[in-house]
């Protein structure tokens, strides 16, 4: 079935990452330390941990079911395409609130000094600000929601955006706009937001090779 093409590799990376973050830790117990509003960190690393599965499925299901069937737009017309942005956008930020939530929770669970955390900060947080001053610009914010899956035809012919950031990378949003999820963890030195930044940022290539390059290929065949 189209909708699942290449989904068995999906899992097959995600699986071992899980068992990964499920056994950490042991390895190193201040990344469970803590807790927020009388929930633990490991409650809350779960829920951070579960975002950004729930949205990479989400984001799976509708660009494939729309690619090869339609079925967005013919439940809800017109309007498919923004009712699938709201639940992105919803998403989305809620990758950087669970990270936060997380780090509060898990705070001073290492030392930094404070100026070395604000240059980190600060070199995390530039190249993803003109990622997506680059996106907004050149690229389009609706076209990075994925509405080349609802509107092929508008797309198929373009070519690959080399401008902005995307002078220097044809995957400017993996590679550095997942950038920004480790300042929190930073800021609050905490490990467990660190480590499951790591993960969000690992995981969305998984993203990328099993799920969004093979679209490009469907999409822009030319």
């Amino acid at each position: 079935m189209e909708v699942f093409k290449q989904q068995q590799w999906h899992l097959i990376v995600l699986i071992p990452m899980l068992i990964f973050l499920y056994n950490f830790p042991f390895l190193y117990s201040e990344t469970t330390t803590g807790s927020l509003w009388n929930i633990s960190t490991i409650s809350w690393g779960y829920i951070a941990v579960s975002v950004p599965i729930i949205h990479q499925v989400y984001v799976l299901l509708a660009w494939r079911l729309e690619l090869y069937h339609k079925s967005i737009s013919k439940t809800f017309g017109s309007n498919g395409f923004n009712m699938y942005k709201i639940g992105f956008a919803i998403l989305i930020i809620l990758r950087p609130i669970s990270l936060i939530i997380l780090a509060i929770s898990n705070q001073n669970t290492f030392q930094l000094n404070s100026y070395v955390t604000i240059i980190l900060m600060l070199l995390l947080a530039l190249p993803s600000a003109y990622l997506f001053y680059s996106v907004k610009k050149y690229f389009g914010i609706d076209r990075a929601f994925g509405e080349d899956h609802f509107n092929v035809n508008k797309y198929k012919n373009q070519s690959l955006i080399k401008k902005g950031i995307f002078k220097y990378t044809n995957n400017g949003m993996y590679v550095y706009g997942f950038l920004a999820l480790y300042i929190p963890g930073l800021f609050w030195h905490s490990k467990a937001a660190l480590l499951i930044a790591l993960f969000n940022h690992a995981y969305i290539w998984v993203h990328y090779y099993f799920t969004e390059l093979p679209d490009i290929k469907k999409i822009y065949s030319n």
